[in-house]
């Protein structure tokens, strides 16, 4: 398969996994707000530093209001991890793959692309923002189920699927690195059943609260979520379980004894990992998520030097969020850290 088509496979998948992610997080943040006393209304800054868009956000719009993080989130198409900008660089990633995924499947990232920019107007209220988003996110799984139930298993299919695992891993690294931080601290006693509430939203931000109940059969709490989440192997978006995903696409795929070591080196990190001793000691569990994102950003590399001939950024870079260069001459393909 050329490195090129196999390229814009990875990023179509990234980029659109990216997009749903986004819509999951503002629509879980808005409405936690409902859930929560005024005392402890939630900082919308947190979105932007899952995001890495800091800098860029400080430049241009200073204070972080509510409505300009959305705006920034999900609208602005100067920032290159907003949910429109996601999906027009995914729309442009399978424009150039047409010929070897379904037809269908080009019809809706058409069909998506065109509801994001027809509902935007509606996803910046905070009235009409919830259903406008809730439909984005069906029409990615939509698209995601399509591929998944008629997409031969050929090559440019493992690419996508390497594609969609690694960004769910970092988004995954990202959200409980910037929570984890506030939520694990001592808690007023009269406030710590609001503490409760707001790991029960870094649970639905990726639809896995009642999967977590299943499991845990005890009240939500934070060292139970985390450990959940990095390493509950039958969950989906879960850490260990989009890693084990990796390893399977990589043992299909020619050349693979790079991004296979790195991948197993990371999986073997998540797996001895004591996450009790990490939420207890302070600061440590904050020193091993950006561990784990440099590992990520090294999966990313391996897989990019060796398939897309890449001219790559240094792992420190990317996981603290600086925009590499694009991957190709042919492409403005804007990438976040992993």
């Amino acid at each position: 398969m050329l490195s090129r088509m196999a390229e814009n496979m990875y990023w179509f998948a990234r980029y659109l996994e990216r997009a749903e992610n986004t819509a999951r997080l503002v629509t879980v943040t808005t409405n936690l707000i409902l859930d929560l006393p005024r005392v402890v209304t939630p900082d919308w800054e947190p979105l932007i530093d899952i995001t890495s868009g800091r800098d860029k956000f400080v430049e241009r719009h200073g204070e972080m209001s509510e409505h300009r993080v959305v705006q920034f989130l999900l609208a602005d198409r100067e920032n290159p991890s907003s949910l429109i900008s996601c999906l027009t660089k995914a729309r442009e990633n399978l424009r150039t793959t047409r010929d070897i995924v379904p037809a269908e499947a080009w019809g809706q990232i058409n069909r998506l692309h065109l509801i994001a920019q027809e509902q935007m107007g509606d996803a910046l209220s905070r009235r009409g923002r919830h259903e406008s988003l809730q439909t984005i996110i069906g029409q990615c799984q939509m698209i995601v189920g399509l591929l998944d139930g008629v997409m031969s298993r050929d090559e440019a299919f493992e690419f996508m699927r390497l594609g969609r695992n690694l960004e769910r891993a970092d988004m995954t690294t990202r959200i409980l690195d910037v929570r984890s931080g506030d939520l694990l601290a001592e808690m007023p006693a009269d406030l710590k059943a609001y503490g409760r509430v707001q790991w029960m939203s870094v649970l639905k931000s990726m639809t896995a609260y009642q999967m977590y109940r299943r499991l845990v059969r005890s009240r939500v709490s934070g060292v139970d979520v985390v450990r959940f989440l990095l390493q509950e192997e039958r969950f989906p978006r879960a850490l260990q379980a989009c890693l084990k995903t990796l390893e399977v696409c990589l043992s299909g795929l020619p050349r693979n004894e790079t991004p296979l070591r790195a991948v197993a080196q990371l999986r073997r990190m998540v797996q001895r990992a004591d996450i009790a001793a990490l939420a207890h000691e302070g600061g440590t569990l904050h020193v091993y998520m950006d561990e784990l994102q440099l590992k990520l950003a090294g999966c990313h590399d391996a897989i990019a030097a060796t398939y897309f001939g890449a001219e790559l950024a240094p792992n420190a870079a990317m996981a603290a969020g600086v925009t590499p260069p694009a991957p190709s001459s042919s492409q403005a393909q804007t990438q976040r850290a992993g």
